[in-house]
């Protein structure tokens, strides 16, 4: 790999250049501002996740350039619903009056166009300098400027910025002065594809299970279609200590388990490909900001799959931050007085969208009839009044604003 020297001094460096980090970046470009991206790996991994994009999501990556158009399957629809109880919510995108409420796509494709898109930007001209395969070693903060050593093939170099953004998973929080706060959901995501009998109509479907949440987003595929066929991407939530050792079951056992959970609606399940899971827990920082340092994404707050909120609201702090940052001059980047109101825009977005994922984990894991019959009556009550409907889409599309 051929080695890119960063600058001395930026305006700004962002210690982490995935599909956040490098989406503000991106956002910063042409501001008449120097940015550096350290991403300590030289490219996008192949990561297997499928990622569920609001359409506000859609709207800020397309205005980047970064919208990988052809990885990308709307979400017309969103069917809630629970196992063995009344009550479901249908939201659609006539509710908004919006083309998609979303979009499913796989995180390799999104991760693959930022980075392109990165590698094609002109330094001299954009003020954005990638530096790929260059990992953040230490940080200090102090009053006037941050000091940042990164470490590219092996070699070392100190950069000083006025800003330093961490959008590199809350790795950096501790030496940033910043607490992060973990609180384990003793659970487990197990993902996979899937293809039904029938195609998806772009619905995806949220199934309250009695063992877990299931999430079957749908993911466009020419031969499915032509068959009749529709595949989705299947998050399944399992407890830690799975009794049903979900992960080692065939695919004909594995694919009973899940259609005796959600029921025919998707239509009858025929294959399952390749599963993996990992463990899942909720993290957020203590706060967005600490002394010339801004935090993004999965540093400020990595949430439970369930409702598809964490890249969404990882964005919205980006979108947030670049506006700050462009509207100041660029000798208060990174003061106080900027900072603080980065948090203060930040916090009701991501206290409610934390509150609001983490309610329902909670919610519907509690068996107990009297809350059973109480979560279908929320869901008839939000399915059948409009404005709560419209509601509740309008907070899964846009946030809290």
């Amino acid at each position: 790999m051929t080695r890119i020297h960063p600058p001395s001094h930026v305006d700004v460096l962002i210690a982490g250049g995935g599909p956040v980090g490098g989406a503000l970046a991106l956002m910063l470009a042409d501001a008449g501002l120097s940015v550096a991206v350290a991403e300590a790996r030289s490219a996008p991994g192949q990561d297997a996740r499928a990622l569920a994009l609001a359409y506000a999501s859609r709207v800020a990556l397309d205005r980047l350039g970064t919208w990988p158009a052809q990885a990308a399957t709307a979400i017309h629809t969103v069917h809630v619903s629970q196992q063995d109880g009344f009550g479901r919510v249908k939201l659609d995108r006539a509710d908004l009056d919006l083309p998609a409420l979303g979009y499913v796509m796989p995180y390799h494709a999104l991760a693959s166009c930022i980075h392109q898109r990165l590698l094609a930007t002109d330094a001299t001209r954009s003020g954005v300098h990638y530096l790929p395969g260059t990992a953040v070693t230490r940080l200090n903060s102090l009053d006037g400027y941050a000091a940042v050593e990164l470490t590219q093939a092996g070699s070392p170099a100190l950069v000083t910025a006025r800003l330093v953004v961490l959008a590199d998973g809350g790795r950096l929080l501790g030496e940033a002065g910043i607490a992060q706060h973990t609180e384990p959901y003793d659970q487990l995501a197990l993902v996979a594809e899937v293809v039904a009998d029938r195609p998806h109509h772009a619905v995806a479907y949220e199934r309250f299970a009695h063992d877990g949440p299931i999430a079957l987003l749908p993911i466009a595929d020419a031969a499915d279609q032509a068959a009749g066929a529709g595949r989705y991407a299947v998050v399944w939530t399992r407890p830690a200590s799975d009794p049903l050792n979900i992960a080692a079951l065939d695919d004909a056992a594995f694919l009973a388990a899940l259609q005796a959970r959600v029921g025919e609606r998707a239509g009858l399940l025929l294959a399952a490909g390749p599963r993996a899971s990992f463990p899942l827990a909720l993290r957020w920082a203590e706060a967005h900001h600490g002394r010339r340092i801004a935090v993004v994404g999965n540093a400020a707050q990595t949430l439970h799959p369930v409702a598809g909120q964490g890249f969404n609201l990882g964005l919205r702090d980006a979108e947030a931050l670049a506006r700050m940052i462009r509207a100041v001059p660029p000798g208060e980047i990174g003061s106080s007085a900027m900072l603080e109101r980065y948090e203060a825009s930040r916090r009701r977005d991501s206290v409610t969208t934390i509150g609001f994922t983490d309610g329902l984990i909670r919610l519907f894991n509690c068996r107990a009839a009297p809350i059973r019959h109480a979560r279908g009556a929320g869901l008839v009550a939000i399915g059948q009044i409009d404005p709560l409907r419209r509601g509740f889409a309008q907070r899964m599309v846009f946030g809290t604003r």
